[in-house]
């Protein structure tokens, strides 16, 4: 029986500035047939704060609570474990970390830095690897969805460099870790096995909440999806769907 839905965000319910049809009311109708919801995030360009505002003018306003995101995670993986953060980031997500203590112990932290990766910000990032730092992944996509439609290269490719170079394995906090997936739905009193996860992302949304041991995993046609996404990585999803309005149908129809 399915209590739980995570969502992922980018592509699935907004793409660029606006929300995909049918989105916003979709996530109304599985609120309204009691199904508790979190939405899990691998965007890394904007804090968790503005984030919500964006959402809230799209017409989706949610708690803090019910957003996840890998800067949050980071943050919160450092102050637990006492470290101070040298940041591989996009300048928009910097100020996630103010205020974090200065502390003998470093974490080089990569997210899609955009623009800021270059040789002088992954050799910093580099030399701080081989001088004892840990090596923490935001996430690490592929591509994602750029805003002139096309795809554009993500995270993942910078994180394995520096994994190449320093030797290092990088602890990647957001999807496809089994630690994202259990947060959310451990904030929401969910079992892996009553929860469904909906993403446009084949490996990281799909297979990943899969592995982690979700129930099932919906692979929708919109935002980064590409014609054969479906049977690249394993496991397969559930089903694949037009939209996340087709996604709340089929999650209702189980019920």
């Amino acid at each position: 029986m399915i209590r739980g839905v995570l969502l992922d965000l980018a592509g699935v319910i907004y793409d660029g500035d606006h929300a995909l049809p049918g989105a916003i009311d979709a996530v109304g109708r599985l609120h309204q047939e009691g199904l508790k919801l979190r939405f899990v995030t691998n965007t890394t360009r904007s804090t968790k704060q503005k984030l919500l505002t964006r959402l809230a003018k799209l017409g989706l306003d949610i708690s803090t609570d019910e957003l996840f995101t890998p800067g949050q995670a980071a943050r919160d993986w450092l102050t637990a474990h006492e470290s101070s953060p040298v940041l591989v980031v996009h300048p928009n997500l910097a100020q996630e970390f103010d205020g974090l203590p200065a502390r003998e112990k470093r974490a080089v932290v990569v997210g899609d830095a955009g623009n800021a990766f270059d040789y002088t910000h992954l050799n910093r990032a580099f030399r701080a690897l081989i001088d004892g730092a840990e090596l923490i992944a935001l996430a690490k996509n592929r591509t994602f969805k750029d805003e002139d439609g096309r795809l554009s290269l993500d995270a993942g490719a910078f994180v394995t460099a520096l994994e190449y170079a320093s030797g290092k394995t990088a602890t990647v906090l957001g999807k496809p870790s089994p630690d994202f997936f259990a947060a959310a739905l451990s904030s929401m009193d969910c079992p892996l096995e009553d929860a469904v996860m909906v993403g446009d992302d084949a490996e990281a949304d799909v297979a990943g909440a899969l592995r982690a041991g979700l129930a099932e995993a919906l692979l929708v046609r919109t935002g980064k999806y590409r014609e054969g996404d479906e049977t690249r990585f394993e496991p397969p999803p559930t089903t694949t769907v037009a939209d996340l309005a087709a996604a709340a149908d089929w999650i209702l129809a189980q019920r």
